[in-house]
């Protein structure tokens, strides 16, 4: 089988299994075998590739703000660099770090380090480029996994490169938020029964990677469908002219699951969620658990945890679902200034409307108004 053939074919259990279980179902895994790779075939022509440059967030957000600065690296795959977005203002990056200035009001410097098509193996290079600068990172936002389920590396292998990763911070002081593995079985290009083995696959390395994140000191933040049914119910407005990658409100999106944590974790969270609230379903619960509930709701937050719960025992963790920053209203401003070295400057019908226009209705005008912070927080000449 020839290797771009397998990037899409995971190697599932349920595949395996039904080739080595012999007579029908053998017969019946070769033929799923078949369909699955006939399957990524089309998907592969259907997404296709572009050669365009994805733009660089990396620069200074919200520079009059005060001082001193909180540092952000930006590590992962396609998902953290925006790839499919022309201007710097659509990136996940520069969505994360204007929202993080405005709500957090400090200046941001962000480095991207992040690259279209990494897997989990590239991690700690990133991460030693991220520690090799004089300025430690305050935070590290980590978004990958996609791209281990597409070519189909073992969950145990991604979940122990990550882990070393988010140990490897945390030793050196930095806090760390991971995006774990979207929820592939939403990309419409991807059919049945191909749809299901990496639905599986990518909820099975998602919920690892929180139990090792929280192991490890860190927290996740479960971005599944990132909007859930909001993603599968309007394709054309969340994803990319790929079908495959994020739209620039749908980057916008994934920015305002994020944010939250990535406030809570340098101490510039709201004070109303500083503990676990029992009626928004929050609580303390075992790391697998907390894993397996964030595995099923996007934007569910998982962190450790000081507390037991009676009967103590085990590693626990504290599960929040943290309320997405809908950006203050606001008239959008001449850009402030532009992003420079590191160190410079550190001293929102009549007719019954359809599920879709429901949902860009309830959601336009947030991420509309996200879209003027990040024109607000940015300099001039991006």
């Amino acid at each position: 089988m020839a290797d771009d053939e397998r990037t899409l074919l995971p190697r599932h259990p349920l595949a395996r299994a039904a080739v080595a279980g012999g007579g029908g179902a053998a017969a019946a895994g070769v033929g799923l075998l078949g369909v699955a790779v006939a399957e990524a075939r089309i998907a592969r022509r259907v997404i296709g590739v572009t050669d365009d440059p994805v733009p660089d967030a990396t620069g200074w957000y919200g520079g009059s703000r005060p001082r001193p600065a909180l540092r952000i690296a930006l590590l992962g795959d396609s998902s953290a660099a925006g790839y499919g977005v022309s201007r710097v203002q659509e990136t996940p990056g520069a969505y994360l770090a204007a929202g993080v200035a405005r709500w957090a009001d400090r200046r941001v410097h962000l480095r991207a380090f992040c690259r279209v098509g990494a897997r989990s193996s590239e991690l700690a290079g990133q991460v030693e480029r991220a520690l090799e600068r004089r300025h430690t990172p305050d935070v590290a936002v980590i978004l990958i996994g996609a791209n281990d389920v597409t070519h189909a590396v073992p969950v145990a292998t991604s979940v122990r490169l990550i882990a070393r990763a988010v140990h490897t911070l945390r030793e050196a002081g930095v806090e760390v938020v991971v995006g774990t593995c979207p929820d592939l079985g939403t990309i419409r290009p991807i059919p049945p029964p191909l749809k299901q083995m990496v639905r599986l696959w990518s909820r099975r390395l998602a919920a690892r990677q929180t139990v090792v994140t929280v192991r490890e000191g860190g927290r996740s933040v479960s971005l599944g469908s990132i909007l859930g049914p909001e993603f599968d119910a309007a394709p054309a407005v969340f994803f990319g002219p790929d079908r495959f990658h994020p739209s620039a409100k749908g980057y916008a999106s994934l920015a305002a699951v994020l944010i939250p944590s990535v406030l809570s974790a340098v101490g510039a969270g709201p004070e109303d969620e500083t503990h676990p609230a029992a009626q928004r379903g929050e609580g303390v619960l075992s790391v697998e658990q907390a894993a397996a509930d964030a595995a099923r709701n996007p934007g569910t937050e998982v962190g450790g945890s000081p507390h037991s719960p009676a009967g103590g025992g085990g590693r626990w963790a504290t599960l929040r679902r943290r309320r997405r920053h809908a950006p203050e209203e606001g008239t959008p401003t001449e850009q402030e200034e532009q992003p420079g070295p590191e160190d410079a400057g550190d001293t929102a019908s009549t007719t019954e409307p359809t599920v879709e226009e429901r949902i860009v209705a309830h959601l336009d005008d947030a991420t509309s108004r996200l879209d003027q912070i990040v024109v607000e927080e940015l300099g001039p000449g991006v």
